[in-house]
């Protein structure tokens, strides 16, 4: 008799306990016949079992295997029969997220031989794994002599484990077959590669890259936690856990992602920072690695730069219309300045990327000054800050002057010697698009003033400010519609005196059980008129410019959001936490 089961620990990436797992209903009950388990599970009726039976008896058949091939039962309810019929757990692999330090600890021929794959750790002791065939007691031998662990047998469909294995194979390719053929990859990565005792270090960190691109993360957090090393993804703005590192691959890990980097692995005192490019399917991924040290050892960040899943076509970010016309008016100007601001990870440079395919002709000479250039973009001069050097970023942008300019894209204005010749250029005849560091629009005028640049030069070069956030879309399969209260919209700190017609997040496999997938960006756009420039001379507080861009016909971020949760693009409670919890003056309706 196979032990009871216990309970799992959380091992869903989104923190709602482990998605994709089903409890027996009668664990450690009396022995019964497969058959009248799938009758109990109510998977095929009891005459058509027979009748397998009848035939099974005939032609040398399990039953099961003929109401497979009678198309009466499913692989997927056959392996649940077996999971009940044994008390153990059933996986489903298409929900479940597998555990990528647990899957590498044993070797893909293994996993294949045994038809099983570790899939998560149910403690520091025992190890979950998924099998096709759990009676197959040499099988939870082996690997638990290979793992050193403790096994607890969970069933799935021989399908999933195939896939599960197959896709272990891909990602661990996809990754590794671009390092042999990247030139700048050093010398130690073949000898690493080499080494029988740390190829299941690499196979981590490659499935590791490979499944935060597949998943579509903007950046991969590896943390000490004391003994072990937690991996976090950033999918759509937010931090979610993938899997915990085993203290004893902690060092291998880090070392790796230091190696591929072409970073000092023997300096673990003071940060670094390097960069490391890939082909991960068949397109160009860009990984900038950043190590700091810290009380409970290194930890490394990967910020990862996929071209081909940034959207850079301005139709496709998701401006209004009435926006989208003033922001376009403004950058087709022949000079001026244009500001996009917001905080870090707001979309900011994308915007202005979009900006720039769209002026991107023949007739102009476009060059940019940005600290990292993160993507290229064909037919523009792109410069990159370099510090070490000496290349800032007034520096570069008082060289770009004397090489003849139409439009000078800056990418961002974190000082004043670069805001006052990015303001002087504006007002040269040249367009200059940048991004700020301020929480609106309004706020943009002031922040520049408050630099030390003369109210009389800001007045006259802004022509356009733009304040975006990137607020989660809801998964378009599990939304539920519903209707949001005046008093719920109102602890959410919006004033409406009526009910609201609204969308609100689920979660389903598809979108890894968090209700969201993909991100949309919301906008305030506020065009500098004469009476704003009139409060910029007066050096106005933004509020007090904000009031008057409102009256002429500015939409704030609330406002715009408010908007996208009535469309059914996003929710209320993501609004509210890109935005901030102040009031919007706005009414519903019902």
């Amino acid at each position: 008799m196979l032990p009871e089961p216990i309970p799992l620990k959380p091992v869903s990436s989104q923190g709602a306990g482990p998605a994709g797992v089903t409890k027996p209903r009668h664990p450690g009950g009396p022995a019964r016949f497969l058959t009248d388990v799938i009758v109990d599970l109510g998977l095929v009726e009891r005459d058509r079992v027979a009748n397998a039976i009848d035939e099974g008896r005939r032609s040398g058949k399990m039953p099961e295997d003929v109401l497979i091939e009678h198309g009466v039962l499913t692989a997927e309810g056959l392996s649940r029969a077996v999971a009940e019929r044994h008390g153990l757990d059933h996986l489903d692999l298409g929900t479940f997220q597998p555990d990528m330090t647990a899957a590498n600890l044993i070797s893909i021929p293994a996993a294949k031989r045994y038809e099983a794959v570790p899939v998560a750790f149910v403690d520091d002791r025992t190890l979950l794994v998924a099998m096709a065939d759990p009676a197959n007691v040499l099988a939870v031998d082996d690997i638990a002599l290979l793992t050193g662990k403790e096994i607890r047998p969970a069933v799935t469909s021989r399908e999933d484990i195939r896939g599960l294995i197959s896709r272990l194979t891909r990602l661990d390719q996809v990754v590794a077959d671009d390092e042999e053929e990247d030139d700048q990859s050093p010398a130690e990565v073949v000898d690493l590669r080499e080494s029988a005792d740390d190829a299941p270090v690499i196979r981590l960190v490659n499935q590791i890259i490979a499944q935060a691109v597949e998943q579509g993360a903007s950046d991969v957090h590896l943390e000490p936690t004391g003994n072990e090393l937690r991996v976090r993804f950033r999918i759509d703005g937010v931090l979610v856990e993938s899997t915990t590192v085993q203290r004893r691959m902690v060092l291998g890990v880090i070392s790796r992602m230091k190696i591929m980097s072409d970073l000092d692995i023997s300096e673990r005192r003071i940060p670094q920072d390097g960069r490391v490019g890939l082909t991960i399917d068949g397109h160009k991924i860009d990984l900038r690695v950043v190590t700091l040290p810290s009380v409970h050892g290194e930890s490394v960040v990967m910020r990862i730069l996929d071209k081909s899943s940034v959207v850079m076509e301005l139709d496709k970010l998701g401006m209004a219309a009435q926006e989208r016309e003033r922001f376009e008016r403004a950058f087709h100007q022949a000079y001026g300045a244009v500001l996009v601001t917001g905080p870090t990870g707001s979309g900011k440079s994308t915007t202005l990327y979009a900006a720039l395919g769209q002026l991107n002709t023949i007739d102009k000479n476009i060059i940019t000054i940005e600290d990292p250039v993160e993507y290229q973009l064909e037919g523009i001069t792109q410069v990159q800050v370099n510090a070490k050097a000496g290349l800032h970023f007034h520096t570069g942008l008082r060289s770009m002057m004397r090489a003849d300019p139409d439009i000078i894209m800056v990418g961002e204005i974190r000082d004043r010697e670069t805001a006052q010749i990015a303001v002087e250029s504006a007002l040269t005849g040249h367009l200059v698009l940048s991004t700020l560091h301020t929480n609106d629009a309004a706020s943009a005028i002031a922040r520049l003033v408050e630099m030390g640049i003369e109210p009389f030069l800001v007045a006259s070069a802004i022509d356009c400010v733009v304040a975006q956030r990137l607020a989660r879309k809801l998964c378009q399969h599990c939304k539920e519609r519903q209707i949001i209260t005046s008093e719920e919209l109102r602890n959410n700190g919006i004033r409406s005196q009526f009910d609201m017609e609204a969308y609100e997040a689920r979660g389903c496999p598809r979108c890894g059980h968090s209700g969201y997938k993909g991100r949309v960006g919301l906008y305030e756009v506020m065009t500098v008129t004469d009476e704003i420039r009139k409060l910029a001379l007066a050096r106005a507080p933004g509020p007090e410019i904000a009031e008057v861009a409102v009256r002429q016909g500015m939409r704030l971020l609330r406002d715009d959001g408010i908007e996208k949760v009535r469309n059914g693009l996003t929710s209320i409670a993501e609004v509210t936490r890109v935005t901030g919890s102040g009031s919007a003056p706005i009414e519903s309706s019902a």
